[in-house]
């Protein structure tokens, strides 16, 4: 029979830190990114649902102004 763990619980990035997400801190919000530049699902990143609205807005809107790009070939 195979010893079970106790579960890790995952804790929201932006929550653990007490920061917000940023369009101008875009180096931050690439680590959020797939490498073809597609923003990953909230179960990949483990942000809270409020955390993750926001990334979504912030990688939006730097996408607008070239700070991040919106596809990879």
């Amino acid at each position: 029979m195979a010893i079970k763990r106790p579960a890790r619980r995952k804790v929201c990035y932006f929550c653990e830190k007490g920061t917000e997400p940023s369009y101008k801190n875009y180096e931050e919000l690439r680590q959020f990114l797939t490498e073809r530049a597609r923003i990953k699902s909230r179960r990949q990143t483990n942000l809270c649902n409020k955390h993750q609205r926001k990334l979504a807005i912030h990688i939006k809107r730097a996408r607008q102004l070239a700070l991040l790009p919106y596809v990879v070939v």
